[in-house]
């Protein structure tokens, strides 16, 4: 997919100067008195219903609003933050759904984080900090948070990217519209280190006016594990873009790619040699607002892992792909609440989805109703 239609989108777009949030990368300090603990609060509540009606009631490929026929939590959290002159701390544990899903790796208290870190300032007049801890991560422009997206669901994308890393954080300002963060991590999403081997990941993010934000990232590690035994070196690289999240017309895209290496198991080729498999993807998300308080938003996107690096049909055929395509009508309740309606649709040349009968498909679909309330 050419990301140049995108760029010629936001060129033609207009809106409000509002200083862009990166959603991987919140400065969730500058609000924030010196000296002082803010605490705070968000409830993601949801219902969602998936027409392929799964048994367990745990949608396919899905972490963020996973589950079908039930009023529940996607995500609920309380937010503590501090900052002085040279110190700065985030705490955030968190409840519902997605947690549930989504660190099933983890043991213990770690399975309810979603961030815990804290931070130091090296120089008293530069904004060079070293952050460590359990972080947010900055691949994808979706993070796990859905009141600071256009969409209320997220893409396929960040579905299968890390949504937090553990680890230290670098972060380097480059001038006044260029900063650079360089990680050193556990691994791909991991809080708990399931090799030893520490993994590298880069970010570049560059905000040209206060309408725009582009974000490129990178990372390379070992995820050689006893789960994955098989597994080498993976490297992964994204690219996305925010426009006027806050005017009239916002819009968003991303487009990433990665690369997993295998042992050889192949008795053709010398035992040693490496086998390489790729998966990449590709997603536009806009956004039209009528008044204060109402707003449509659209997102197409296509997502291509023929050798089931990331997902694994549960149909049993080989290579995962899919097209996806929905509307989300999003109202402003007040300052700090907002309710959406949302339908999305799935379609793929594989059947890679099962029907309401269990069978295999080329196509599920989902109806999803959400109320996210902060403060």
């Amino acid at each position: 997919m050419r990301i140049t239609l995108p760029i010629l989108l936001f060129m033609l777009a207009s809106g409000l100067n509002a200083q862009i949030s990166n959603p991987g990368m919140v400065n969730v300090y500058d609000s924030l008195e010196e000296g002082k603990v803010l605490v705070g609060a968000y409830v993601d509540a949801y219902y969602a219903y998936d027409f392929s009606q799964p048994l367990n009631s745990d949608r396919l490929y899905a972490v963020s609003s996973a589950r079908h026929h039930e009023f529940t939590v996607n995500l609920a959290y309380a937010d503590f933050k501090y900052i002085n002159d040279r110190v700065r701390a985030h705490f955030v544990p968190g409840f519902g759904s997605y947690m549930n899903a989504n660190y099933t790796a983890e043991t213990g208290a770690f399975r309810y984080i979603v961030e815990a870190n804290a931070g130091v300032k090296l120089f008293k007049n530069k904004a060079v900090w070293v952050d460590a801890g359990i972080l947010p991560s900055p691949y994808t422009n979706e993070s796990a948070i859905s009141k600071d997206h256009l969409m209320y669901t997220r893409s396929i994308a960040p579905e299968f990217v890390p949504y937090y890393l553990s680890g230290v954080k670098l972060t380097l300002p480059l001038g006044k519209k260029l900063t650079s963060y360089t990680y050193i991590i556990n691994g791909w999403q991991q809080i708990q280190d399931q090799n030893k081997s520490l993994a590298f990941g880069t970010q570049l993010e560059f905000r040209p006016g206060k309408r725009w934000l582009f974000n490129w990232d990178t990372y390379s590690g070992n995820e050689r594990s006893a789960l994955n035994p098989d597994f080498g070196m993976r490297y992964f690289t994204d690219l996305y873009m925010i426009y006027n999240p806050d005017g009239k017309f916002s819009m968003s895209s991303c487009v990433y790619a990665g690369r997993q290496t295998f042992i050889n198991k192949n008795s053709i080729r010398p035992l040693g040699e490496w086998d390489e498999k790729q998966w990449w993807q590709a997603n536009v998300i806009g956004r039209y607002t009528f008044s204060r308080k109402t707003a449509l938003s659209g997102r197409i996107e296509y997502f291509e892992d023929a050798s089931s690096v990331m997902i694994t049909p549960v149909t049993g055929i080989a290579g995962f792909s899919s097209f996806s395509g929905g509307l989300c009508l999003n109202i402003k309740v007040g300052q700090n609440a907002m309710f959406r309606l949302e339908g999305r649709s799935f379609y793929s040349e594989k059947k890679v989805y099962l029907d309401d009968t269990k069978n295999p498909s080329k196509s599920s679909h989902l109806l999803v109703s959400n109320l996210s309330v902060w403060f």
